[in-house]
C-alpha cells in the first residue's frame, strides 16, 4: 500500500468534503500540521468541525481557516491566543465545545482504540457536565461512592498531524511537545495524513523510539516547516 505522497494537496485530493469532521494535532504552535491546513484552505472545503487542543493564532494553524470562514465548529481546550476565534465565537458565527485538556486527549485516544465512551471525574459539578450521563462508582475512601460523567470518543473523518520522522510504512516519531496531541489525534481519524520533516528508510527506526505505529497512518508527506515561537519575552542585555 502506497503511503508516501508528493504534496499535501495530493494526499488530501480524494479525502476532503464539505461538512467533514477533522482532528488536528498540535499544542500551542508546536506540532501544527501547517502544510495540510494550507492545503485545506486552498481546496476551499467548508462547514468544517475541528477537534484540536487550540486554534493556533490568527495567521497560523487553524486560524487561517477561521479567517476564510471554512470552520463551523471547534472542539477545543484552549483558544486564548486567537483574536479572530474570540470575535467569531462572541458574535455567534462559530460553535464552540470546550473540553478539559485531558478529556479531549482521551476522547481522541478512546476513539482510536474503538472505545465509544468512558467515565471521568473531570468536569463533575461544572457546566462541562451539563446534559451528560452521571454515574456513581465506589472509588472513594473505603469504597465510598464518587460521581463520574460519561464522555464520548471522537471519531473523525480525517486526522491531520505533524511528526518529526516517518518511514515508508507510516511509523511516526514525534519531537518533544509535538507528542502531546498529535498521537491521539492521529488515532481517531478514519484516514490519517501525516506531514513530517524527514522520511527515513524502512527499518532504520529503532522500534522502541516509535511513538505511533504505522497501522494508524494512511498517508505521509515530507515538507519544509516554519519554526514559530508562541510567546516571545525579551529583556535588556
Amino acid at each position: 500500500m502506497k503511503k508516501i505522497y508528493g504534496s499535501a494537496a495530493d494526499a488530501l485530493e480524494d479525502v476532503l468534503f464539505d461538512g467533514m469532521f477533522i482532528a488536528a494535532g498540535g499544542f500551542g504552535l508546536c506540532g501544527i500540521p501547517e502544510l495540510l491546513l494550507d492545503a485545506i484552505k486552498d481546496a476551499g472545503t467548508k462547514d468544517l468541525t475541528f477537534a484540536s487542543n487550540n486554534a493556533g493564532v490568527d495567521d497560523f494553524g487553524i486560524g487561517i481557516l477561521l479567517h476564510t470562514r471554512q470552520v463551523k465548529k471547534m472542539i477545543s481546550s484552549y483558544v486564548g491566543e486567537n483574536a479572530e476565534f474570540m470575535r467569531q465565537y462572541l458574535s455567534g458565527e462559530l460553535e464552540l465545545e470546550f473540553n478539559p485538556q485531558g478529556t479531549l486527549a482521551e476522547r481522541m485516544r478512546a476513539a482510536g482504540c474503538g472505545i465509544p465512551g468512558f467515565y471521568t471525574k473531570t468536569g463533575v459539578g461544572t457546566v462541562i457536565a451539563d446534559g451528560k450521563e452521571h454515574k456513581d462508582f465506589p472509588t472513594g475512601p473505603d469504597g465510598a461512592p464518587e460521581t463520574y460523567i460519561m464522555e464520548t470518543g471522537l471519531f473523525a473523518d480525517l486526522a491531520i498531524v505533524k511528526a518529526w520522522k516517518a518511514d515508508a510504512t507510516g511509523n511516526l516519531v514525534f519531537r518533544k511537545t509535538a507528542r502531546n496531541f498529535n498521537p491521539p489525534a492521529a488515532m481517531c481519524g478514519k484516514i490519517c495524513v501525516a506531514e513530517v520533516e524527514e522520511i527515513v528508510p524502512t527499518g532504520s527506526l529503532e522500534p522502541d523510539t516509535i511513538h505511533l505505529p504505522g497501522i494508524y497512518v494512511h498517508r505521509v508527506i515530507q515538507g519544509e516547516h516554519e519554526k514559530r515561537i508562541e510567546q516571545r519575552t525579551t529583556r535588556a542585555a
